[in-house]
């Protein structure tokens, strides 16, 4: 099942690097990881979507926990929560396909980015199944070049990962 952790951490050197590494030396896989600083300069916040039973999950949160610089920790999929993913997608667009690009942007309710004269980037915003079915739903050989964000995600409501 897939999980998305969301957790803070003191933003130092090497505090990523040792969050990896125990996902790594424990075999834990990560499907995405996405990482920046929070309005406190001194925090960052991690979101990491990996797969396991709950079980594993307990496990994962229990070592994180225990490493020094990880302030908190919370299994954003325990309860309702909003994920998104940003996906910038270059796809060729020449002659009667610069319309179906353009048709197919719309639909996802993307926003065309960049335009030569044989190529859109097109930029996809969603929740991954979203961001999956803007590629599925794409001629492959139409497209040149794709790069996503991986997760972000944050608890609905009054639920708050703070210090």
């Amino acid at each position: 099942m897939k999980h998305v952790i969301s957790l803070l951490l003191e933003n130092e050197a090497g505090a990523l690097s040792r969050v990896v590494g125990l996902f790594s030396a424990r075999g834990y896989n990560i499907e995405s990881l996405s990482v920046s600083t929070t309005e406190d300069a001194s925090l960052s916040r991690m979101t990491v979507v990996t797969t396991g039973s709950d079980d594993t999950i307990e496990q994962i949160t229990k070592h994180l926990n225990r490493l020094v610089e990880v302030v908190k920790v919370i299994d954003l999929t325990e309860a309702a929560y909003i994920e998104r993913e940003l996906m910038m997608i270059k796809v060729r667009a020449v002659g009667k396909e610069r319309e179906e690009m353009k048709r197919m942007a719309e639909i996802f309710r993307g926003h065309i980015i960049d335009v030569t004269e044989s190529t859109y980037t097109i930029e996809v915003t969603g929740n991954s199944p979203k961001v999956e079915a803007f590629i599925g739903a794409i001629d492959p050989s139409f497209i040149l070049e794709t790069v996503r964000t991986g997760v972000s995600g944050i608890g609905r409501g009054e639920r708050i990962l703070r210090v």
